[in-house]
């Protein structure tokens, strides 16, 4: 599948945003722990969070799927060994947090996936349960997935380093009160993205579980069951910051339900992000709404008009009224690509930094948003910590490299300049399965080729 995306003058409209993923994960795996029959609303179905719900069933859980409701019968920690080998696909979230909870299962459990899931790391993970009594190892013994796990979570003492990934924190805490013994965890060094392990607190307080935390970074949880309840996803800011971005970048306004001010999600600071880049961003209880600045500047107008110029508009750099920023990212990756594609837009030069982690995502985001903003003319600076981006951008074809954030970043640029054609789109069913239907509803010329 490939999108060929246009110019947009203006876009409007009101929207839902998409399901959280993050949180949908959560709820799908706490639900499975749970005792008793939970009922989540709003769930994101998605390539992602249906790895994750299948490999629930093939934990033992019953699960019944409708369009706005996910009915979860747990199992209270009592979960059985798969049958056969648990296929991830390209979650890396699935494959983190069932590599603990795979340890609850009476026998071996084997976790695998895609070429990409293959390679992501996940020694520090398995250095940190092996000190919690889990016998967890890769088939190759270099770190990487496929990953055999053995029946038993002893608990005790860990630690593990928070400036690669949350989600090996989170995988711990999720299932550690099914361990035979209380669990206690200390994160060590910088503790990035620590956002997502308060939101994976967050879902565990909701379902029954209480977590000490301690000074230092430390986290206590004695034996515990999770309890079923009524549940309802929030809306994804991850996912929302493509439709806020996009109204700012044009002259748009657009508005967001389902996004909860007093959300926990680390990505809400894109609205900060936006509004220090000149959007304009109104904020409800449960929505927001985002009026963007005029897209062509006078230059691009003056350029648009002098027919004796005769240049094409791929070969002309645009930007938009957005203004460049300075921004650390450290606890918000997954807006990396956004913001990436909001600085190609903007003027003047963006430094976004504090992202290292962001090169073990489904790709090395950092080095992949360079690449492809920088076929679309756009000056790039790749820092090993983030990226230096001066403003200004053409059209042209680009690779998604199967990275759904990739695929709905680099539409953004699209819309300003025109004729961009985005290869592998189809990616984007990873977190936002209808993503160019709900641009287009609001105005944006995509294509679906």
């Amino acid at each position: 599948m490939e999108l060929k995306v246009e110019k947009a003058s203006k876009i409007k409209g009101v929207v839902k945003a998409p399901p959280s993923k993050s949180y949908t994960h959560r709820a799908l795996l706490v639900a499975c722990l749970a005792d008793g029959e939970s009922y989540l609303r709003d769930p994101l179905y998605s390539a992602d969070t249906m790895a994750t719900l299948e490999a629930c069933q093939s934990l033992g859980c019953d699960i019944e799927i409708q369009d706005d409701l996910c009915t979860v019968q747990g199992t209270a920690g009592d979960i059985k060994t798969p049958g056969d080998v648990l296929d991830l696909k390209n979650s890396g979230t699935t494959l983190r947090f069932l590599t603990t909870m795979a340890s609850l299962a009476p026998e071996c459990t084997v976790l695998t996936g895609d070429d990409s899931l293959r390679g992501r790391p996940m020694q520090d993970l398995l250095n940190a349960l092996h000190k919690l009594g889990v016998k967890a190892y890769s088939t190759r013994n270099n770190g990487l997935p496929p990953m055999v796990i053995k029946n038993g979570f002893h608990g005790g003492e860990t630690e593990i380093k928070g400036d690669v990934s949350s989600q090996y924190i989170s995988s711990i805490l999720l299932s550690a009160p099914y361990a035979q013994n209380p669990v206690d965890l200390r994160v060590v060094g910088d503790f990035k993205s620590r956002p997502y392990v308060e939101m994976t607190l967050d879902i565990a307080e909701k379902f029954g579980v209480h977590c000490q935390q301690g000074p230092g970074n430390q986290f206590h949880l004695d034996k515990q069951t999770y309890q079923a309840r009524d549940y309802t996803i929030e809306g994804d800011y991850s996912s929302a910051s493509y439709l806020l971005s996009a109204a700012a970048i044009l002259d748009g306004e657009v508005t967001v339900q389902n996004l909860f001010s007093e959300s926990k999600q680390g990505d809400k600071i894109i609205l900060d992000i936006l509004r220090e880049m000149g959007a304009n961003i109104s904020v409800k209880e449960d929505q927001v709404t985002v009026k963007g600045t005029i897209a062509s500047n006078k230059e691009n107008n003056e350029s648009k008009n002098n027919e004796s110029n005769n240049r094409s508009t791929k070969s002309q750099n645009l930007t938009s009224d957005l203004h460049a920023i300075d921004v650390n990212l450290e606890n918000s990756p997954d807006l990396l690509p956004t913001v990436a594609a909001l600085a190609a837009v903007a003027r003047g030069t963006s430094h976004i930094k504090g992202v290292e982690h962001a090169r073990f995502k489904e790709t090395d985001r950092v080095h992949t948003m360079a690449l492809e903003l920088s076929k679309l003319g756009v000056n790039v600076t790749e820092e090993q910590d983030g990226l230096i981006i001066q403003g200004g951008a053409h059209g042209g074809v680009v690779e998604s490299h199967d990275d759904h954030r990739l695929v709905m970043a680099l539409t953004l640029v699209g819309l300003l300049t025109g004729g961009v054609w985005i290869k592998g789109a189809a990616a984007h069913r990873v977190s936002f399965p209808n993503f160019p239907q709900v641009m287009e509803g609001l105005g944006c010329p995509i294509k679906i080729i």
